[in-house]
Order: structure tokens, then C-alpha cells, then sequence
């Protein structure tokens, strides 16, 4: 049996009109100690969404009501959770636009349970302390300047004077790795397998660093067209640069 180490039980939300495709996910994810939900179409699962707040959502792309695109923007203008997308549609231009929209992840049917439960725990990994316990007894406050902007990294915030920049989960985690290794060139290949969790089977998948990192720029940056913060470098990957203090 998988073991997943879930304290206290994670809420995922399923969001998929394959009654087999439910009924696997939810077997399979209360044999490793997750609280399951799900619903049948895009309209059931806002409406669960709200009645369960889950930790998680599993959305497939193509529901009944409102498809998962349209769920997906939905979702993210309410909440910062990781949204995990699922199709059987095996294209890149469905992938960029469902991450573009939001989604944290995307994976192509038929999938394996186990690859699917190992995405699912990286993903959660990252609210671990922040609302699912382990909360440390005593906080240091640390504050990063990055041009304009302040981070507090104790309280995962993101600054520009004032104002709060809105990041997701997987977007806070990601300028966090990137502020870390300031001034260093961070491979996609390692980015990917230290947010995402997994190596890809193909180049192709590191699609998935690009997207959110265009994302993060449109967030962080005075102006994402070009970069002063978060810069590219050519045939490698990304590098954060313009630390000061």
C-alpha cells in the first residue's frame, strides 16, 4: 500500500463526469489517509467547492455546465490552492492554456494512480505549516528587498509599497527558490523537480516552469515584457538577480 504522510487528513475536491474515473481517484486517495469530495460537472464542483474548502482540486478539462477552463479561472479568483488539471487531450497548447489560467499541473489520461498521489503530495507539500498544522512555536521575521518589492518570507507575503501582490502557493514557492539561488542560473529541469516533484518524460514538459514563471513576471515585474528581476537564461533555465538586501 502507498503511504503518504497527509497530518492532519488533506481535503481534495474531484471534479471529473467519468463516474469511473471518481470512483479510482477516491479509493485511491482514502487508502493514503486523504478526505475525498467530488463532483460531476463544473457547476457541482464551485458549489462543493465552497461547502468542503478543499486543500486540493483534481479538475478534468472537459465537464458538463462550465468545462475546466472556465472552472479553473473561477477557482483562482477565489482561492490560491493548487488546482491539478486532468484531459486526455495529449497537446501543449491545452497545457500552456490551462496554466495560464491557474492551474498548478496537468496531467494526461489514462494517468497512473501512483505518479498522480505523488504529484498531489508535492503539491500539498507546500501548505504544510501554512493552514494543515506544523506551525513553528516561535517566527523570525525576514524581509527581502528585490527591487520595489518586500517579501516576507516568514508570512509568504509579496509586497509592491503597501500593496499585497496576490500569489499562488506554487508561485510563492517558485520566487522563493528563485531568491535563494539569487544570482545563480537555476536549470528548468531542476526547477520542475524541486517544485513539481518529478522529472519529465519529455523536454516538452518543462512547459510547465515557463508558463508560471511568464505568470509570476506579469505579478512581480514593472514591466514583464523585460525583466529586471526574474531573467532568462538562454539554454538553461531562469536566474533572480537584483537582491539587495
Amino acid at each position: 500500500m502507498l503511504v503518504v504522510d497527509t497530518q492532519p487528513k488533506a481535503k481534495i475536491l474531484v471534479i471529473d463526469d467519468e463516474p469511473n474515473i471518481c470512483q479510482i481517484l477516491e479509493t485511491r486517495l482514502k487508502m493514503v489517509g486523504y478526505e475525498v469530495a467530488t463532483a460531476a460537472d463544473g457547476l457541482a464542483g464551485l458549489k462543493t467547492f465552497g461547502q468542503v474548502t478543499p486543500d486540493l482540486v483534481i479538475l478534468d478539462l472537459m465537464l458538463p455546465q462550465l468545462d475546466g477552463y472556465e472552472v479553473c479561472e473561477k477557482l483562482r479568483n477565489r482561492t490560491s490552492i493548487p488546482i491539478l488539471m486532468l484531459s486526455a487531450i495529449d497537446e501543449v497548447s491545452q497545457k500552456v492554456a490551462c496554466l495560464q489560467l491557474g492551474a498548478d499541473d496537468y496531467m494526461v489520461k489514462p494517468f497512473s494512480p501512483k505518479e498522480l498521489i505523488a504529484r498531489i503530495a508535492s503539491l500539498l507539500r507546500r501548505r504544510v505549516g501554512k493552514g494543515l498544522g506544523n506551525k513553528p512555536d516561535i517566527q523570525v521575521h525576514h524581509l527581502i528587498n528585490a527591487g520595489d518589492l518586500r517579501i516576507d518570507s516568514n508570512r509568504r507575503k509579496v509586497f509592491r509599497g503597501d500593496e499585497q501582490i496576490r500569489l499562488t502557493e506554487l508561485e510563492l514557492s517558485l520566487l522563493e527558490v528563485l531568491i535563494e539561488n539569487a544570482g545563480k542560473a537555476i536549470d528548468r529541469l531542476e526547477i520542475l523537480r524541486h517544485i513539481w516533484g518529478y522529472s519529465p518524460e519529455r523536454l516538452s514538459e518543462t512547459r510547465v516552469v515557463d508558463v508560471h514563471i511568464s505568470r509570476l513576471r506579469c505579478k512581480i515585474e514593472t514591466n514583464p515584457e523585460n525583466p529586471e528581476l526574474i531573467l532568462t537564461c538562454r539554454g538553461t533555465g531562469y536566474m533572480f538577480q537584483r537582491l539587495n538586501g
